[in-house]
């Protein structure tokens, strides 16, 4: 009998190790989202997003941020990764260009690659997006357009000049101008600046001086209207020069209450770190990803399998009506 007891407690222990051993390794399937920048509101609200659909999903999913918006940081990141061998990556890229062979690195490793704004990204197996990119940059130029009486000087800021999306928005937005607002002006080359506040407010004070009757400022990138806002805001440029674009709602609630920053449209960060972890956990569980299918937490999606886009529209107007409740979400 002893014996016998022994036998079924060896089993019972073994059966209860393979369990919880299947169920750790189960756990340990690694995601990781490579950032344009870390320690700044936007990504902040992104990793909320991607620790809980990781801890939903059962993942080890987390985010690296590099230092600055330096696409060779992100090529770095990614090929520690591949190092690392972990499961899946994810990248929101700075550079497009510059990541096309550290993707292949990572496809030869084989370890898919997803990435977010980024439509058309050489070496991802899926894009991630939660607009519509023309219609984005369109929605800018008009609220700009229209706090400029449809005329005057203007000028365009990007993240950089090499990230893919926000250069993308900037061709619609002057695009859409050139054809309905003939009385505007761009008076400059888009600037790369709008993922520095410090850079954006330079900027802003030099096309000042440079331009006197300068009358609109558009910025892509989340920092722009921030470091715009406060160099309109010191010199007594408000209310004569209009600034729209999007940002970090907790970021620009003061300068979108003092009329500084008149509007801008945004997606939710958080809700995009959600859907990066959810797509991967498709893409390593071997899922189909096929057009209006849902996507859990954002719903239906347009899948374009040419492109390799999911697509879910989740526009989010940034003005005095909606930025106090957007800061109490936590954004």
């Amino acid at each position: 009998m002893r014996l016998r007891f022994s036998r079924a407690v060896i089993l019972a222990s073994v059966f209860i190790g393979l369990v919880l051993n299947g169920s750790a390794q189960a756990a340990e399937k690694e995601v990781a989202v490579v950032v344009k920048i870390g320690g700044i509101p936007w990504f902040n609200a992104m990793e909320k997003g991607i620790q809980k659909a990781g801890k939903d999903d059962a993942l080890n999913a987390y985010m690296v941020g590099p230092t600055t918006a330096d696409p060779a940081q992100q090529v770095r990141a990614v090929e520690d990764l591949i190092a690392k061998k972990v499961n899946l990556i994810a990248v929101v890229p700075n550079d497009a260009k510059a990541l096309e062979p550290v993707f292949e690195r990572a496809k030869e490793a084989g370890i898919p690659v997803i990435t977010h704004e980024s439509p058309g990204q050489k070496g991802a197996l899926w894009d991630i997006e939660l607009i519509d990119n023309k219609e984005y940059g369109e929605l800018h130029m008009k609220r700009l357009a229209q706090a400029m009486g449809e005329e005057g000087e203007y000028i365009v800021y990007v993240g950089s000049l090499t990230v893919p999306l926000h250069n993308l928005w900037a061709d619609a937005a002057i695009a859409y101008q050139k054809e309905h607002y003939p009385k505007m002006k761009l008076v400059a080359d888009r600037f790369g600046v709008a993922e520095s506040v410090d850079d954006s407010y330079r900027t802003a004070v030099d096309m000042m001086i440079a331009h006197p009757n300068l009358k609109g400022i558009l910025t892509f990138g989340s920092l722009g209207p921030i470091g715009a806002g406060r160099a309109i805001k010191e010199k007594g440029k408000v209310g004569k020069i209009a600034l729209v674009g999007g940002f970090s709602p907790s970021q620009g609630q003061r300068l979108v209450k003092e009329g500084v920053i008149l509007e801008g449209y945004i997606w939710n960060p958080e809700q995009a770190g959600e859907a990066i972890i959810n797509v991967a956990k498709l893409v390593m569980d071997g899922t189909p990803i096929t057009d209006g299918m849902e996507i859990k937490g954002l719903g239906k999606a347009t899948v374009n399998p040419e492109t390799h886009v999911i697509k879910v529209i989740k526009y989010q107007a940034l003005n005095k009506s909606t930025i106090d409740q957007l800061v109490a979400m936590g954004l």
